[in-house]
Order: structure tokens, then sequence, then C-alpha cells
């Protein structure tokens, strides 16, 4: 089982390799979300680390809806974190009506290889997160960070399984929303995955 802690500085990522998580993911402006680091941070934090850096690609809170000035913003922050050694990039960007901009996907998940791709909690926002499943893991996102469209995983379970199901072995689904050390036992016995993600999931 990997459990991905989600960090916010360069401290809580020592912290993290510490307490024993398998892999981080690194943000900024957690109150918001998450959004893409400093380079300073992103350098730091692959050259200290022994275990894998995710780094969240989001321009800024808010909406996963992102004018075209924002999706070029992305792909440089993708560029930046793959010259700095940066193992996966975790990334999501939909239209306005809520469906997966796969146009602009499918542009940084070139950009982004070899490094790993998450496809993150904008999944969250469909109405059927489930039937994007097998699309996804076609066009080459490794992973999909989703807690069932619910608040927490626990609430979001029935979807989460789903999911899973429909996975198979084509592409992993991390289980997150309020995923801590202390509930990980149940919800990885309710929900079964190989890999978990929370803020305090170590």
């Amino acid at each position: 089982m990997i459990r991905e802690k989600c960090i916010g500085s360069f401290l809580e990522a020592i912290e993290a390799q510490e307490l024993g998580a398998e892999r981080v993911e690194l943000c900024d402006n957690l109150t918001e979300g998450g959004t893409t680091p400093s380079y300073g941070t992103i350098k730091m934090v692959v050259e200290k680390l022994n275990i894998p850096t995710f780094v969240i690609i989001r321009p800024r809170g808010g909406d996963f809806y992102y004018t075209p000035e924002e999706i070029e913003i992305m792909k440089e922050d993708i560029k930046v974190c793959k010259n700095l050694g940066v193992k996966g990039v975790v990334i999501g960007a939909l239209n306005r009506d809520n469906t997966i901009n796969y146009e602009a996907i499918q542009d940084m998940i070139t950009l982004a290889k070899p490094m790993s791709v998450t496809f993150h909690k904008a999944i969250d926002e469909l109405k059927d997160p489930v039937s994007e499943v097998k699309k996804l893991a076609k066009i080459g996102v490794n992973r999909i960070l989703t807690s069932g469209t619910k608040e927490t995983a626990l609430e979001g379970k029935e979807i989460l399984k789903k999911m899973i199901k429909e996975a198979g072995d084509e592409i992993i689904i991390i289980v997150a929303g309020k995923v801590t050390k202390e509930n990980l036992d149940e919800i990885s016995t309710l929900i079964p995955t190989k890999e978990y993600h929370g803020k305090k999931i170590v």
C-alpha cells in the first residue's frame, strides 16, 4: 500500500518522509485546495527527499476551468518539474460544462512523459466520473485522485468502488477525502486499492 501525504512546504516534506510516507504530493496554498509551489521549493524537496515527489500543476484556486493563458502556464510548470527531476505531476482541467478538457490534458501528458501523471480531484466535479476512467487511462494518465465526488472517501465509497472496478489494471485509483492514519485501516478494508492520499495519512 502506498500512502501519499499531501504537503504544503519543504518542512512538511521532510516530516512526511520521517513519518514513513511512501510518496508526497507537493502543493502551495492548501487552504485553496493546492496550487503549484515555487521553483525553489520543488528543487529543494526533490534534492532532499528519498521518496518520490509528485507536484500539483494548478495556477490558482477556485474552479478547474482555465483560460488558454492559464493552460500555457501549466505547461511551462510541467517543463520546470521535468527539468528538476520530479517523479510525477498532478493535473486536471475541465470545460465550462464540467466535462474533462481532453485536448489540454493530452497536451500536458505529452509534455510530462516520462513523469508519472495523476488526474486530480477535478474528476469529482463530473456527473459520472466512472465513465471517464478508461478514457483517462487510454490517453496516458497513470492515476486518478478522487473521493468519489463526495467530501470524504467513506461517503463516496460506492462510486470509488465502481471506479476501482472500472480501472482494473489499466490505471490506479488513489482514494482521498479525509483519509487519516486513524481511519486508514477501515477505509482500506471498505475500499481496497493500491494507493491512499491525505494530509494526515502518516
